[in-house]
């Protein structure tokens, strides 16, 4: 159970993470300064897919990049892993 708790609150922090990171690189954008690679953008949303959309749905940025179309994919596919591994977990 210890461990499940650690891996709950990791993935909320990659969550974060990915969230803080859309938003730094919208500032970034408007002020004209150095922007986050796409590619960095991309392997935060699939690893922190929640706080990837929520970022790209609070600072209105990277919705119409047609590469950016994965990051409800991405969600998708966590809700999925979240819900099998919770079946695996509760079933035991």
């Amino acid at each position: 159970m210890h461990n499940i708790i650690i891996v709950t609150a990791l993935y909320v922090v990659v969550n974060i993470i990915a969230f803080l990171a859309y938003g730094r690189d919208k500032r970034r954008a408007e002020n004209g300064a150095w922007r986050t690679p796409e590619g960095i953008l991309i392997i935060a949303a699939f690893l922190g897919p929640f706080g990837a959309y929520a970022g790209m749905r609070k600072f209105r940025h990277k919705t119409q990049k047609l590469k950016f179309k994965l990051v409800p994919f991405f969600l998708v596919l966590h809700c999925g892993a979240i819900i099998w591994f919770g079946y695996l977990l509760f079933t035991a």
